[in-house]
């Protein structure tokens, strides 16, 4: 396993040089909690069936990356994983469509229509019927 090491120029505050875990389970902490800076962990699967087991397998769901020349299998992945934004050979939220998370990552979207939702004050309006 390699360990984050406090960047010399940046003696003050929580900075770490990128970081990468290796041979994580998936009941290690570092792979049930969300962790926002250059971090990977990298967990080994044996099947297809397995690695859907472990991506979902978190209390967290904000987002995931599927890395495969084979379109109809990202697609299909992509229906399978409880993820807010699920990226094709790419990381990161698209800006023309709604980013938010699954379970304990979130709730609502913002971005796109769906995310216009939260800026706009809605009202109700019900006629009395004629007679």
């Amino acid at each position: 396993m390699t360990r984050g090491r406090q960047p010399a120029h940046l003696p003050d505050g929580f900075y770490f040089e990128p970081t990468v875990f290796t041979d994580v389970r998936p009941d290690m902490r570092i792979a049930q909690e969300e962790i926002f800076g250059p971090v990977l962990s990298v967990l080994g699967y044996r099947t297809y069936d397995e690695a859907i087991e472990i991506a979902n397998g978190t209390p967290y769901g904000l987002a995931a990356s599927v890395y495969t020349d084979d379109v109809d299998l990202a697609e299909r992945t992509a229906r399978r994983l409880r993820a807010g934004t699920v990226a094709h050979n790419a990381a990161g939220p698209s800006l023309f469509a709604p980013f938010g998370g699954y379970r304990q990552s979130g709730i609502g979207r913002e971005g796109g229509l769906e995310g216009i939702g939260e800026f706009l004050q809605y009202k109700s309006f019900r006629r009395a019927p004629r007679g």
